[in-house]
């Protein structure tokens, strides 16, 4: 498979991912009134791991036997994953969305930036350019005001480097490694952490439409942790990770059609921004595979 054919495997499954991962916030948001957060964490983490293990099974990816470097990245993985939940969950119940949304949505830039660094792949300053354009259309959409950021946000900060953690440390994963028991090692570390908070929370006995949200949370969270693991694994994380910005988008209309929140003229135009540069992305990758298939090859 060509580097570009693989770039767009990865961006394809990562607006997949970020699909699934933003409607299973909406059906989180819609039950928070109603049931405790750890007590939703923990439910909606039995279910995951439920439904993970019967796909590890029938996929044959129940694997116990990987050899220890992979085991320690999965940990360390994990690891990432439970930081950033918890971090995230803490801004968001202790500050405005649009702020945590705000300072979230700078993980393509830390995590294409994290790459140059620590993976050594390429990041040439047009790509740079589209993401830092981007970034800037992100602002525009959730229009943070500076008079709401509080200490929080450094819980949110803390939340970006826990999952910038996490997808580079997916890169140096063997492909043999399955990704849906990485999914699976992942529910499990997330859905401790609902048990453990759990333990401090009094907990309510669920209504037919909390459960009935919760069961949606627990598909799309599943589809979320798959197509998430799965997308940092094909192509280069800085042509793959602006694709992250399409939850935005996500967020936009189901804000409109779920919630009743139609959208200011600022707000529809930073989504078109973030459109843009993710389509520019793609425009220059496909660029320099026509360039590079066009030079010939030394006899």
């Amino acid at each position: 498979m060509t580097p570009f054919s693989e770039n767009l495997r990865g961006a394809f499954l990562m607006v997949a991912g970020m699909c699934a991962y933003t409607v299973n916030d909406a059906f989180m948001k819609a039950l928070s009134d109603e049931v405790p957060l750890f007590e939703a964490v923990l439910v909606r983490g039995i279910g995951a791991i439920i439904c993970l293990v019967i796909m590890c099974k029938l996929l044959g990816q129940l694997r116990f036997d990987l050899p220890r470097r992979e085991w320690a990245l999965i940990i360390v993985r994990t690891l990432g994953e439970v930081g950033g939940t918890f971090f995230f969950l803490t801004a968001l119940f202790n500050m405005p969305i649009a702020n945590v949304s705000a300072i979230l949505q700078s993980l393509p830039l830390a995590v294409s930036l994290s790459a140059t660094v620590f993976l050594g792949e390429p990041l040439g300053w047009r790509r740079m350019a589209a993401i830092s354009v981007g970034f800037a259309g992100v602002l525009l959409i959730v229009q943070p005001g500076g008079g709401d950021f509080n200490h929080y946000s450094l819980y949110a900060l803390c939340a970006v480097a826990c999952v910038t953690l996490r997808d580079i440390v997916v890169r140096r994963m063997s492909r043999d490694v399955p990704s849906v028991f990485v999914a699976l090692i992942a529910a499990i570390g997330v859905t401790m952490l609902g048990a453990v908070g759990s333990l401090f929370t009094e907990s309510v006995e669920l209504s037919p439409k909390a459960s009935l949200q919760l069961m949606g949370a627990t598909g799309f969270l599943i589809c979320g942790y798959i197509c998430s693991v799965t997308a940092m694994r094909w192509g280069e994380i800085s042509f793959v990770a602006p694709f992250r910005y399409t939850a935005l988008v996500v967020a936009l209309v189901l804000g409109v059609v779920v919630f009743g929140e139609w959208p200011n003229m600022l707000t529809l135009t930073g989504a078109g921004v973030v459109v843009v540069t993710g389509l520019f992305t793609l425009y220059r990758e496909s660029r320099l595979r026509v360039r590079h298939t066009a030079v010939p090859s030394p006899r």
